[in-house]
């Protein structure tokens, strides 16, 4: 029988990357991100490629939207077998001396209320059967500290421990949760950051379900980067900005 895959925040990079290669592996594929027009697009593209795929438009800031989502999602494709958190960073970047309540708070919601609010969904699903993957994926300033992504850092290093600590709990249940943290650029043909290959990563992930985290990309260089910016004023790293 198909299993299902649910991308949040599903987009034309990362988010396909992962469909593709669960799709391409008889995954049934729910989409959600806030553009139903581009969710469209994307549905038709993976079903150019054979892939059985839906929208289910929600802004993943609205938790009731989310969830009605997700639930959604499980009845038109049936129950969600592997789900994976991925928006794409929003909001004010602030260096930590400017970060404010406002603008941490912000990246609170996106990153780990949002996470929490689409866990909260589909585990007891996953309980009663005993199997599921959760997939969160958080960014290089979850383990790296960065002045220049402070606010971030914070919603994403917490995001980081929660599925660090999901992962022990849940194991024993047959659930497998772990974090994808992408310390590289999502760049279409860029070897391990090409978007594809990136997907693969996430498959194996499901996988290797004794393991609670997988790196993509360098976390050193970006300690070099940190290290060249101190003290310097500008925007944000190159990579995922987060």
């Amino acid at each position: 029988m198909a299993k299902t895959l649910v991308v949040v925040g599903a987009g034309p990079g990362l988010g396909m990357g992962v469909a593709r290669t669960f799709g391409s592996r008889g995954f049934r594929v729910g989409l959600i991100a806030r553009t139903k027009d581009r969710l469209d697009s994307l549905v038709s593209e993976l079903a150019e490629g054979g892939v059985t795929a839906a929208a289910f438009p929600a802004d993943i800031h609205d938790r009731g939207a989310l969830a009605a989502a997700l639930a959604a999602a499980g009845d038109t494709l049936g129950p969600v077998d592997v789900l994976t958190y991925s928006p794409s960073p929003t909001g004010s970047i602030t260096h930590a001396a400017q970060t404010t309540v406002a603008s941490a708070t912000a990246q609170f919601e996106l990153h780990v209320l949002g996470a929490v609010t689409a866990v909260g969904q589909v585990l007891p699903d996953m309980r009663a059967r005993g199997e599921g993957t959760i997939l969160l994926t958080t960014g290089v300033s979850s383990t790296v500290p960065a002045p220049f992504l402070a606010n971030v850092g914070l919603a994403m290093a917490a995001l980081r421990n929660w599925a660090h600590a999901l992962h022990t709990e849940l194991r024993p249940q047959g659930i497998h949760a772990a974090t994808v943290t992408i310390a590289s650029g999502v760049i279409p043909g860029g070897g391990e950051a090409d978007p594809d290959a990136i997907g693969a990563r996430y498959y194996r992930m499901h996988l290797q379900r004794d393991r609670a985290e997988e790196v993509i990309g360098d976390l050193d260089v970006f300690r070099d980067l940190v290290a060249q910016r101190v003290g310097q004023d500008g925007g944000s790293a190159s990579s995922r900005a987060d």
